[in-house]
């Protein structure tokens, strides 16, 4: 068995026809670990149907509380005002949803979302979240603590880090994060929720002057370079559509996530860097902590100032 474990996670599923199709596909094909899907997005259905009809066991719940693009919106399932922006949506940036969001509406919104998917006939595998709302990391507003409480009552494994890379673009330029993720991943323990051991990001949008070619080399690097225990990396694949070209910011950088899933050349340097892919299933199995250590742990971190 190999020392380093990989999951790559499809984000957004549900969010749209073009995301569906090009998610579907990578699933049907198995060029990546899961996915995770979106209860109030228009896309929803179509998703749904999918996964209930293949019968499915590697979809989890992405918990949803913004909705971003002008060109598709969508509300909340429960209807609470401060879950809204002026327009009737789900607010655009988290910073908006940290500040305005009540937090019973919030877990009444994510239970909603829970049984939507249930009743759909989804077996959910694991939960995560849409652009990082529950995190605090706008204003440090966190819903983290209630998030991993539902993950335990639901027996769910979350999208979580025990450790951060020091290479990654995103949180290993977060001050604190390291205490931050310390005191949260010794609360999921004590909740007995499994997570994964890393969170490895890239850049959501294009860079200026950046290539396909060079998208690719850099994922392909970060392969050879993956550090021991289980890691999660996410995208947002999509098939080329013309409106959402037109209307949705960095689409492009979506069809290129695509693409990359199902070149050889990828599928070859996870074979050389013996990088074994797996889902939240082995986390489930191999992730979960002790409840009296990670008790310590989290008192522990707690007392640190």
């Amino acid at each position: 068995m190999s020392a380093r474990q990989l999951i790559i996670n499809c984000d957004d599923f549900g969010q749209s026809e073009p995301m569906n199709r090009a998610i579907i596909g990578l699933l049907e094909e198995r060029r990546v670990s899961s996915a995770t899907i979106m209860a109030p997005a228009p896309g929803f259905e179509q998703a749904a149907e999918w996964c209930r009809r293949k019968g499915v066991t590697n979809v989890g719940l992405h918990l949803t509380l913004t909705s971003e693009f002008d060109a598709i919106r969508w509300p909340s399932l429960t209807a609470h005002p401060s879950l809204h922006d002026e327009s009737g949506h789900m607010h655009k940036t988290v910073e908006a949803f940290e500040r305005l969001a009540d937090t019973a509406a919030v877990l009444k919104e994510l239970a909603a979302q829970y049984d939507k998917a249930k009743q759909q006939g989804i077996q959910l595998s694991h939960a995560d979240n849409h652009m990082g709302s529950l995190y605090g990391t706008a204003t440090g507003r966190s819903h983290i603590p209630q998030a991993l409480k539902l993950c335990a009552k639901w027996g769910l494994p979350f999208r979580l880090f025990r450790k951060v890379h020091p290479g990654d673009p995103l949180l290993g330029a977060m001050p604190g994060v390291e205490k931050a993720a310390a005191k949260a991943s010794a609360l999921a323990g004590v909740l007995g929720v499994a997570i994964p051991d890393y969170l490895l990001s890239h850049p959501f949008s294009i860079r200026e002057g950046e290539t396909y070619e060079q998208f690719k080399q850099e994922l392909i690097s970060k392969l050879y370079d993956l550090p021991e225990g289980i890691s999660e990396s996410y995208i947002h694949p999509a098939v080329e559509d013309a409106y959402m070209q037109e209307n949705v910011p960095h689409w492009e950088k979506r069809v290129w996530e695509f693409k990359l899933m199902f070149d050889e050349d990828f599928a070859y340097t996870l074979k050389d860097a013996k990088v074994e892919l797996v889902d939240y299933s082995y986390v489930q199995a191999h992730r979960r902590q002790s409840r009296l250590a990670s008790a310590i742990t989290l008192a522990r971190e707690l007392a640190r100032r």
